[in-house]
Order: structure tokens, then C-alpha cells, then sequence
């Protein structure tokens, strides 16, 4: 059976127009430009990656924050874009129709002659037909330069790789030579690379686990009466043992 597509253009429509009228009679919402909604762009984007993993795939689990923050996200688009209209340099259908006539254009094995075998081609076909797109004469340009380093990091990996081209393996101490370290923490992001995994995630998740270890470590510590803020490592490794001893620790 074919999935129902929703229908969303009259619950968009009538979204568009609350922004207009914030911007239009909401003090607030009237001084904001593109420069100062940047922080909440920022927060908006990383509520909602807090929300995907908390989202369960399988049992749906966390369907409403995912769709709250989806929703936030979203508002933050719309108000970019009434912003843009206001200036009268573009508006929200200008947004929709360039996405829309790029996203046909970098999928021609959907919607052109092109075949890609699989999903490495298709990456492969995008930063090609990207390239031509922007008169880059670097494979390595356009990837922006506010990415955390992990992720630009796997951006220039990626890109790289399609060169045939890969780092070299750190040289020297990484636990006193910066550069070492550097060049072996990007070791790391091209094994994850080539092993087809995703090091950010992989760095969130490890991170994730090891905040409930320490929350769960200072929660049985303060049950003894006891701040882990003011004791002897020993102790706090003790503690930290008994929350790793503990079921579901991770």
C-alpha cells in the first residue's frame, strides 16, 4: 500500500503567515535580523540533535520532541526568510523552489540518466556536480569553516577519498606534540571513515555515556554523604566503579 502523503501546504501557510505577523507586531520579533538570531539558530539545532538521540527508531519513543524541535527549527527558517522578504531580497517560496531545483539537479540517478550503484557513487555524484555548480577549483572548497572539528574533519576525509587521496599516520608523541595528537585524533575520524562509521556520533554517544556514568557515580557518592568535588581520587574511583557495576550504566 502506498503511504498517504500529508498534505501540509494550508498548516504552512497559515505557520507563514503567524511569523509575518510576530515581525510585524511583536517588538521582538520586529529588531531581529539574520546576525542576531544566530545564537538561536545554533540552540535550535542542537535541542534537536539532543532529540534524535534520544529517539527511539524502532518504537517511536520520543516522537513528540522530535516533532517539537523539528517545529523550532522550522520557525527558525521561516523568520530567516520573512526576514529576507522584508528586505525585499527573497521570500519563503524563493527558499523552497532553489532547494527543490537543487536537489533534482544533484540526483540525477533519479532524475536523469546517471546510475549510481550505490550510496558512495551517489556522494561521489553530489560533490562532483556541487563543485561544477559553485566554480570551485578545490575539492576541499566550501566546506564551512564554524564545523566542529570533528566534522570537518570527516567533510575533508570524505572529499579526500574521493581523490584517493588519505592522511598519514601521526608522527611523534601525541601525549606531549600537539601536532601528533592532532594527526592521530584524525587518524581515528579516517578509520571511522573507511569503516563506514560516523565519528561524531560516535564521540556524542561515547560522551553521553560517560555523563550518566558521572552523574550516576556523584548520585551514589551524595547518598553517603559524600561530594565527590572534595575527595581523594581514590574515592572517587571507587564510586566510580560501583556505577559501572550497576545495570543499564552505559
Amino acid at each position: 500500500m502506498t503511504k498517504r502523503q500529508p498534505v501540509v501546504t494550508d498548516d504552512l501557510q497559515r505557520f507563514v503567515e503567524l511569523v509575518a505577523t510576530l515581525r510585524r507586531d511583536c517588538p521582538w520579533d520586529a529588531e531581529q535580523t539574520h546576525s542576531s538570531l544566530r545564537p538561536y539558530l545554533l540552540e535550535e539545532a542542537h535541542e534537536l540533535l539532543e532529540a534524535l538521540d534520544a529517539y527511539d527508531e524502532a518504537t517511536g519513543r520520543g516522537s513528540e520532541d522530535l516533532k517539537e524541535e523539528l517545529g523550532d527549527l522550522l520557525f527558525q527558517v521561516v523568520f530567516h526568510a520573512r526576514i529576507a522578504n522584508d528586505d525585499g531580497r527573497f521570500d519563503l517560496a524563493d527558499v523552497a523552489r532553489g532547494i527543490h531545483d537543487k536537489l533534482r539537479h544533484r540526483h540525477p540517478h533519479v532524475f536523469g540518466d546517471v546510475v549510481a550503484e550505490d550510496s558512495g557513487q551517489v556522494l561521489t555524484n553530489w560533490d562532483r556536480i556541487k563543485q561544477a555548480e559553485k566554480g570551485r577549483e578545490s575539492a576541499l572548497d566550501g566546506i564551512p569553516p564554524t564545523l566542529p572539528s570533528l566534522a570537518a574533519a570527516q567533510k575533508v576525509l570524505r572529499r579526500a577519498g574521493g581523490l584517493g587521496l588519505e592522511p598519514d599516520g601521526p608522527v611523534g608523541d601525541p601525549s606531549t606534540d600537539p601536532d601528533a595528537l592532532g594527526d592521530l585524533l584524525l587518524s581515528l575520524a579516517a578509520t571511522a571513515h573507511d569503516d563506514g562509521l560516523d565519528a561524531e556520533d560516535a564521540l556524542r554517544g561515547a560522551v553521553a555515556r560517560f555523563t550518566r556514568l558521572v552523574r550516576r557515580a556523584e548520585a551514589l557518592a551524595a547518598i553517603d554523604g559524600i561530594d565527590l568535588r572534595e575527595v581523594e581520587s581514590t574515592v572517587a574511583a571507587h564510586y566510580q566503579k560501583r556505577a559501572l557495576a550497576e545495570p543499564g550504566h552505559g
